[in-house]
């Protein structure tokens, strides 16, 4: 019988070799396909992105063929500018397929042919050259140009469709195979061990049989029994070693198994399941779901007793990857499960247990969460910066006008009470519209190097009087210079936005504690949170005691007009501005929050380079001059308040509606002190290439910007140009005066 189980010991050990090697094997092919998978998901973006960039060039181009407007001529060359790097950025995440290479570089002919031919028609409805006009639109050569592109974009769009679906479907058979893999080396384990301990027990009696019938020939027996035992110690060597080789991959594995009987009571767990289930030896499934509230995938749907993992194997059901969520009584994070099951069966084919096996995915669930998120919250971004502009021009006159009415009222109490209360109307709209461009990261910052823990034990003396005694507030500092490279009143109104809340969700009163650390967020950190990047970061937490957030509401926090908060008592601004202003910094944010445990705000800030840069001290209140200011301004509303102001200031003003009729000024020897221009205006020519053709012009001429929001002609990564002065709408009469002074007293910038 000893080489029967030698040979049953080997052929279960290279089985179980094999079973390991495929397993390795298809466990990197599984990672490989996840892969291509996400690939695939970032060309259709990247499709859908140069095909609506495309659309919106045809827009603008047909919309100023119909209404002339400058506004469509704007748009069209903001499209026009972001076509060509698009098909540069498509073509670089497709160059492993030559053919689609092919179709690109094709496509991209067409689409910079179609632009080309839409950018002349413009500049023929400009000119009013209704000839050539004629002659263009005779050729009807744009709208097959703009069919082929979309025809290829539609045929690269439905490849890449049929690429995902491939590779999907790879991804899935391959997570089957793996699963029957890991099933099948946990039943040869089983297996094995069984068959071992028969062949030895039947050994142990055969050997007993033996010494109690043959005791005439005690030598001879002797001298078996030697034999014998050295044999048996042999096997139990080669037995030893095939158990730990086989506990040690069954240990080894990342997925969780349990294998039950038919009541449920389970007879083999690996660490895996410690880990991930929670389950310890002497636990039944009874127990085990006793520790945890399960759900389907979607996290709301409970999922009811007859259709839990463990009672559908042992009816008999088979199945796959079915997905679940599980919810520790104990305060441990939720986790997102993939489970297949298998029923085990007797000699008679009874269903005598089960083997389930339970895949963590709470990682990779939670990365498209980000990645979703953050993509809807550049969308809301994009919206509410675009309506910026337009609001801010209206305030700037309804604001300054109002102030002005409030001073020539004075003998008048009632009226002058009613002129403040728009007054303040027109302030507060003036915060909300701030908000919202900080959300969207288009305030202009202004950063410098500031010292981080000065800076908070600065906020910290402010806040007490703003939060009141109810509130206790405690800082906790890392010791040692630390500097962050920030805008530090943008960081002052995070702070007191965050602070300010904190309060409200401590109505009885609490703690709030401020805390500074160096922290490095690694590549691991960054593979799991979209739109961070490893590094060196200050980080800065904001802590209360208050009554926390359920996972729900922290997904919409940073969301604009999001609050909890009665009618009236919050404008759903203030983490949205917080969270705006950490992105367009640089930097990162999360948050960690439990219900009735309150809530912990971490911002991690760029870090600072280079000695710290003092503030600028505030400067003294701004005077008139007799200067000349050239004021170019689109509205007309803001351009005769302005150089009404300017006026009342004692200054002399010219004004222009736009870059054409400024030039056209110039170019007739207008003299001028002070270029006091509108970022985004129309003629042809932006604020700041006006400003640059004015300084080829005029040498020396100082220069004044304005604006509603940022552009990116004059700020860039977030913060303005070296030398560029910006006075942002809304303003007031002294804010403007201030302004006027600074630009006319520096250098002159263009």
């Amino acid at each position: 019988m000893i080489p029967t189980q030698r040979v049953i010991l080997g052929a279960g050990l290279a089985i179980l070799l094999l079973i390991t090697a495929a397993s390795i094997g298809l466990d990197v092919k599984s990672r490989s396909d996840a892969a291509w998978v996400n690939q695939t998901v970032q060309v259709q973006k990247k499709i859908s992105d140069l095909r609506v960039l495309m659309r919106r060039a045809e827009s603008a181009a047909r919309g100023y063929e119909l209404y002339r407007s400058p506004g469509f001529s704007d748009e069209f060359q903001a499209m026009r500018a972001q076509i060509a790097p698009a098909l540069a950025d498509l073509k670089r995440v497709v160059r492993d397929n030559p053919d689609q290479v092919a179709l690109l570089e094709g496509t991209e002919a067409l689409a910079l042919r179609r632009i080309e031919i839409a950018a002349h028609v413009m500049r023929l409805r400009a000119e009013n050259d209704q000839a050539g006009i004629a002659a263009v639109q005779s050729k009807a050569e744009g709208r097959g140009l703009m069919d082929a592109v979309m025809g290829n974009l539609d045929r690269l769009s439905a490849e890449e469709e049929h690429l995902l679906t491939v590779r999907s479907q790879d991804s899935r058979r391959t997570g089957i195979v793996l699963l029957g893999i890991d099933v099948a080396g946990a039943l040869v384990i089983l297996l094995l061990v069984v068959m071992v301990m028969r062949e030895s027990q039947r050994t142990t009696g055969a050997l007993k049989s033996t010494l109690l019938e043959t005791t005439a020939a005690n030598q001879q027996l002797e001298a078996a029994v030697a034999e014998r035992t050295e044999h048996l110690v042999a096997a139990h060597d080669e037995l030893r070693l095939s158990v730990n080789v086989l506990q040690s991959t069954f240990h080894s594995m990342a997925e969780a198994v349990l294998v039950i009987d038919a009541k449920g009571n389970v007879l083999l767990s690996n660490p895996a399941a410690e880990r991930m289930l929670l389950h310890r030896a002497g636990m039944n499934l009874g127990n085990l779901r006793a520790l945890s509230d399960v759900y389907h995938g979607d996290g709301v749907t409970p999922l009811e007793a007859d259709g839990l993992p463990s009672v559908r194997v042992l009816r008999g059901e088979p199945f796959e990857q079915l997905e679940m969520i599980v919810r520790p009584h104990g305060g441990n994070s939720p986790r997102h499960l993939m489970v297949s099951g298998r029923p085990m069966r007797d000699a008679q084919g009874d269903i005598s247990g089960a083997v389930l096996v339970y895949h963590d995915a709470t990682t990779s669930r939670e990365t498209e969460r980000q990645l979703h998120q953050s993509q809807k919250l550049d969308a809301i971004g994009k919206l509410t910066g675009g309506v910026a502009h337009d609001f801010n021009n209206m305030l700037t006159v309804i604001s300054g006008n109002t102030e002005t009415l409030v001073e020539s009222l004075k003998g008048q109490p009632e009226l002058q009470r009613a002129a403040r209360l728009i007054d303040d109307a027109a302030e507060r709209c003036a915060e909300l519209i701030q908000h919202l461009l900080a959300f969207a990261r288009r305030q202009p910052l202004q950063p410098r190097n500031v010292e981080i823990n000065g800076a908070i034990a600065d906020i910290a003396k402010l806040l007490r009087p703003t939060l009141g005694e109810q509130i206790q507030i405690e800082t906790v500092l890392e010791q040692g210079p630390m500097t962050a490279h920030i805008d530090p009143s943008r960081l002052t109104n995070a702070v007191l936005n965050m602070a300010i809340n904190a309060r409200d969700a401590m109505p009885n009163g609490g703690k709030l504690l401020l805390e500074t650390h160096r922290v490095v967020l690694d590549e691991a950190y960054a593979q799991a949170h979209a739109e961070v990047r490893a590094g060196p970061y200050v980080m800065l937490a904001v802590s209360d005691t208050g009554t926390g957030m359920s996972t729900d509401i922290q997904q919409k926090a940073f969301e604009p007009f999001f609050t909890t908060k009665e009618v009236g008592k919050g404008s759903g601004l203030g983490l949205s501005m917080v969270y705006g202003f950490v992105k367009q910094s640089g930097g990162h944010i999360k948050i960690y929050s439990e219900q009735g445990h309150g809530t912990t705000i971490k911002l991690y800030l760029p870090p600072g380079e280079g000695v710290i840069e003092a503030a600028v001290p505030a400067a003294p209140q701004a005077e008139g001059g007799a200067e000349t200011i050239f004021v170019v301004e689109d509205d007309t509303l803001v351009r005769n308040f302005v150089t009404a102001q300017l006026q009342s200031l004692g200054y002399k003003t010219v004004a222009a509606a736009d870059s054409r009729a400024a030039l056209q000024l110039i170019a007739a020897g207008q003299a001028f002190d002070l270029l006091f221009t509108d970022v985004v205006i129309p003629g042809g020519m932006s604020g700041r290439e006006l400003a640059d053709e004015v300084a080829r012009l005029r040498p020396g001429v100082k220069v004044l910007y304005t604006s509603g929001y940022t552009d990116n002609a004059i700020v860039h990564h977030g913060k303005l140009d070296d030398g560029v002065m910006l006075l942002t709408k809304p303003y007031r009469r002294n804010q403007l005066a201030e302004m006027i002074r600074k630009a006319l007293g520096g250098v002159a910038v263009s």
